[in-house]
């Protein structure tokens, strides 16, 4: 890799310096109350946000300036912090350090899938060729999951950060919600189609394939402790589905084991079958992984109103769940109201993605109803989802500020 210039060096010492401002600033401290808010459990004013990293091409890659590949990474990490804040004035924490963590992995099963993505700086489609035709005959296939570290490429990229602007912004260890996905690899290996086929045809086949994925996740989690490389999930370390692991349940400096942890689960493979079907052929394999959590952000774009009387319910390590518009978000307002649950909306992402001007009126109706089913609730607002803003950031800030002005005039705690 290419030594830093110094052009590039004195780039990234600006960006860490303005990420520094933005992190000691008034505003900051503002935003960072409403997180601390949730993280006890009081109602007060939500987190809004837009997320952008469906359009990185339009916030973060325009605007780089470094001229070598290994500093262009590193820029892009600190523009990246700053996005929501800088850009679009929503509720984003900043923290004052460079967070990174250990480069580590861990794969479910044996076997690489195959996809072929749509062409174009937009496009976000694809398709999935599966390497698994038939679950009954080739489950074998699957054995022989893995996980490891890298230790020296992780010890490497601090070694460089911290000799750039360590005395600036110094480097912070995180770690990441414990990962748990085992439906969506399957699906990326055999198609939808094949997956759902399988319960009915061949359902000792689909247990025994998440059985040997929750087994390399079991085994994954011993790594982690036995490697000594777990790392606290608090405060402004992430969470997945893009939010943060603000808690007063949870150690803020040293852990040692998984239980004192956030973990992150979801299954929206299989937001079409029916309550009886999950419960069947994913959630006991899901309970195992729970109970090796501290706490658990569950939830991606799958309903969970239909499983959460007989299932999702029955977890009180669960404190946020993701709601997105393919839920009946009444539904699950009543099932959040006055608990320790996050009702985490995912609003619809069209009424800013759509050409021309943003619809003031559509959109702040919108938000009245999400406000209103989320009302009782601890609260958090993130659009995700969101593929293009046309490099507009007013209309991001814009976007923000309606979202806002609608959690004011219509949420209640």
């Amino acid at each position: 890799m290419e030594p830093i210039t110094a052009r590039d060096r004195e780039r990234l010492r600006q960006r860490a310096q303005l990420q520094r401002d933005y992190a000691n600033s008034p505003r900051n401290d503002v935003i960072l109350k409403k997180w601390r808010a949730q993280a006890e459990g009081r109602r007060d004013a939500p987190p809004v946000r837009l997320l952008f990293s469906n359009f990185r091409h339009e916030v973060v890659n325009p605007r780089l300036e470094c001229e070598g590949e290994q500093a262009r990474g590193i820029e892009a990490a600190l523009l990246g912090a700053l996005v929501g804040r800088e850009l679009f004035d929503d509720d984003t924490p900043i923290s004052p350090t460079f967070d990174m963590g250990w480069q580590t992995r861990v794969q479910p099963f044996g076997i690489a899938c195959q996809i072929t993505r749509a062409e174009g700086v937009n496009a976000r489609g694809f398709h999935i060729d599966p390497v698994i035709k038939d679950l009954a005959t080739e489950a074998g296939k699957l054995r022989g999951g893995s996980f490891g570290v890298d230790r020296e490429a992780t010890a490497r990229r601090r070694e460089l950060i911290e000799d750039i602007f360590g005395d600036i912004l110094p480097v912070r260890m995180v770690m990441g919600s414990l990962p748990g996905a085992i439906t969506n690899p399957l699906v990326h290996l055999m198609g939808m189609e094949a997956y759902y086929i399988a319960m009915y045809d061949c359902p000792d086949a689909v247990h025994e394939a998440m059985e040997m994925a929750t087994t390399v996740y079991e085994r994954y989690y011993d790594f982690l402790e036995d490697e000594k490389l777990l790392l606290p999930t608090n405060g402004c370390s992430p969470l997945s589905q893009e939010t943060f692991a603000f808690t007063d349940e949870l150690p803020k400096d040293t852990v040692t084991r998984t239980t004192q942890c956030w973990g992150f689960l979801e299954s929206q493979e299989t937001t079409a079958i029916s309550a009886q079907a999950f419960g069947q052929f994913v959630f006991p394999y899901q309970q195992r992984l729970v109970d090796l959590f501290g706490l658990l952000s569950y939830g991606c774009c799958e309903r969970v109103d239909a499983i959460w009387p007989d299932y999702l319910s029955k977890w009180p390590k669960l404190r946020k769940l993701s709601v997105s518009p393919f839920n009946d978000e009444p539904r699950v307002g009543e099932y959040l109201r006055g608990g320790r649950v996050v009702y985490y909306s995912k609003p619809r992402a069209e009424f800013v993605t759509c050409h021309g001007p943003l619809d003031e009126e559509a959109i702040t109706t919108y938000f009245k109803g999400v406000c209103k089913a989320a009302s009782g609730c601890l609260f958090e607002i993130a659009q995700r989802e969101v593929g293009t803003i046309f490099g507009d950031f007013e209309r991001g800030r814009h976007y923000v500020r309606l979202a806002k002005e609608a959690v004011d005039a219509y949420w209640r705690p």
